[in-house]
Parts: C-alpha cells; sequence; structure tokens
C-alpha cells in the first residue's frame, strides 16, 4: 500500500486545502464528449495564477509542463493545450461566483453572532489592461489602426471618488462582525448599475440575505429596499437617515468604512490585483473572483487553527514564495 505523501511547501498545502473547501456544483449532464478535465482543476488553476501572478496561459501551460507534483495536486493527467487553458479559464466566472457565495454561506453560519447578522456591500471598478478605447470610436465599432491590443470586452464608467474608468466592475458583500470576510461577489461589465446588480441576484436568490445589509447611496433606492425586505432583511443607507438627530443608523452605518471598503483593500493587498491582467471579460473576472475567494480560504483556515483572522497576505505570500512546509 502507498503511503499519502504530505505536501512539502505551502503551495501545495493551500492547494490542498483549497480541494477540501471546493463545493461541487450539481450541473445538468451536457450531451456530448464528457469534458477531459474537470471544473475543479480549472478553479484550482486560476488560484495557483493568483497566487503565483502567472496570469497568461503559455505561462500556465509552461509551469505544468514542468511541475509534476503541481499537476498531481491539481489533478491534471496530462497537461491541457495553452488554447483550452484560455478557453476553460474564460468561462469560470459563474463556477467563481457560486464558490464565493457557498463558502460565504458557510463562513456566515460559523460566524453568526447572537442571530444578528450584519454585512455591508460595495462595488469596485478594475481598470482594463491595454489602451483607452474612446467613446465615438466605440459607438461605431471601430478601433483606430495606431491602437493595438485594445481590450474590446471593457465598458466605461464615471465615479465621483475615480472619475471615468475604462475596465470591469467587481460587486462585493462582506461580513462586518466579528471581523470583515467576503460573504458574496459578482463580476460584471463596468456599465452595470451596481444597484441593478444586486437586485437581479436577489430575484435570482444568490444574494446572500443578513439581518441588515449596510450600503452606500447607490443603493438607496425604494425598489432594493423594498426587494430586500421580501427577502428578510433591511437595507441600511443614508437616506433611511434621521435628518435632524443622529440615531443608531448613524452609528451602525459607521462600521461600513471600516469593513467592505477595508475589505477590498485587504483583498487588493493579499494577492496584488487592483488592475485587470488580461483582457476579456471571462479572464479577468476568474482571476478576481479566484483572489476574493482565495481571501475566504485562508480567512476560514487561520479560524479553523485558532490563527488570527486577518493574517491573510504573510500566508499567500508562504505559498508563492513555496516555502517548506
Amino acid at each position: 500500500m502507498c503511503e499519502l505523501q504530505l505536501p512539502d511547501n505551502y503551495l501545495l498545502k493551500l492547494l490542498q486545502q483549497a480541494k477540501q473547501n471546493y463545493q461541487f456544483q450539481a450541473n445538468k449532464r451536457k450531451r456530448g464528449k464528457p469534458l477531459t478535465y474537470s471544473a475543479q482543476s480549472f478553479w484550482l488553476l486560476s488560484l495557483v495564477a493568483v497566487l503565483l501572478r502567472a496570469f497568461a496561459a503559455s505561462e500556465l501551460h509552461c509551469l505544468l509542463s514542468k511541475d509534476e507534483s503541481l499537476r498531481a495536486v491539481l489533478e491534471f493527467e496530462r497537461v491541457p493545450h495553452r488554447k483550452t487553458i484560455a478557453r476553460r479559464i474564460s468561462h469560470l466566472t459563474t463556477l467563481g461566483e457560486q464558490q464565493i457565495a457557498a463558502f460565504g454561506l458557510k463562513i456566515l453560519t460559523a460566524f453568526a453572532i447572537s442571530q444578528q447578522e450584519v454585512s455591508a456591500i460595495d462595488g469596485r471598478m478594475y481598470e482594463a489592461l491595454g489602451p483607452l478605447w474612446h467613446k465615438r470610436d466605440r459607438q461605431q465599432g471601430v478601433v483606430p489602426c495606431k491602437l493595438r491590443n485594445v481590450d474590446v470586452e471593457s465598458e466605461w464608467f464615471k465615479s465621483g471618488y475615480r472619475g471615468w474608468v475604462q475596465g470591469y466592475r467587481l460587486v462585493m458583500q462582506g461580513l462586518v462582525f466579528p471581523e470583515p470576510v467576503p460573504l458574496f461577489a459578482v463580476w460584471r461589465a463596468n456599465n452595470e448599475g451596481e444597484s441593478t446588480i444586486v437586485k437581479d441576484a436577489l430575484k435570482d436568490e444568490k444574494l446572500i440575505v443578513t439581518d441588515v445589509l449596510l450600503g452606500d447611496e447607490t443603493f438607496g433606492g425604494e425598489e432594493l429596499g423594498s426587494l430586500y425586505k421580501q427577502a428578510g432583511g433591511y437595507l441600511l443607507t443614508p437616506k433611511q437617515f434621521s435628518p435632524k438627530n443622529r440615531t443608531w443608523k448613524n452609528e451602525l452605518f459607521e462600521y461600513r468604512k471600516e469593513t467592505i471598503e477595508l475589505l477590498f483593500q485587504r483583498v487588493i493587498q493579499a494577492t496584488d490585483i487592483k488592475e485587470c491582467k488580461v483582457q476579456g471579460l471571462g479572464k479577468n473576472g476568474a482571476f478576481v473572483l479566484a483572489s476574493v475567494w482565495l481571501y475566504q480560504l485562508v480567512f476560514w483556515c487561520n479560524h479553523k487553527a485558532y490563527k488570527p483572522l486577518t493574517i491573510i497576505k504573510e500566508q499567500v505570500d508562504l505559498a508563492r514564495w513555496r516555502v517548506p512546509t
């Protein structure tokens, strides 16, 4: 009988932990030839890309070709072609959103305090890789002849904080107490409104509903507030504040800056993904969502090992440099 070989470095150890926390999705069997490689293998490969900062399909192909132990942990019987890697990773967005929501529900159940669950939600734009493609040319469907490597799937949007940004959008919901941690995240085109994205998630029963959800004025519409109330929660935005007196609503809302806004920065700090690393909605979505799921994973592993919950970047760096276990 062969003895089980334990991982000899933190990268392999983290990938083993990722496999243990991967939530299998019961998808309907499609007609035709079965897939040669599992969705789990490519999801974990996107995690490797984030950890090792190797985002090109050619880099990942080279990595799998040279590292047999890594290939074994990812359960690739043979090295997939680089075009297969690029194609499969570009279709991981829905899977990534499902994995984050499933992990978020698991975390919420473990950290519920006196059945009073408070979360916060916000969005962030990720600037596209490549030169700017301006509105007039977009409307005409023309890429100027001197413009090279334009991300034609990206979109423009303007925020009061960052101005006009060409890229994509991540909307993320995070737990407020006891520590900020992602519960839900979706990756969308940049020109989709954050309020509309959350309304669609509510209607599809994908958003995790907590007793109170903190959101800025973007989420203060009556329709969204009504939908969230019907789902069993209370949406608190500045529009619910008293114009004269400071109440408990003001004090609770102040935790939003200390949680969801801070959480975006912590995820970025841990993985160093603050703008798009490749081109295309699907590929960027896979890597950004993998970075959110990675934060959840390390947070959960710290919890199970009785370690400080927010020591995330240090654990990611150990895996990145393959420090021996």
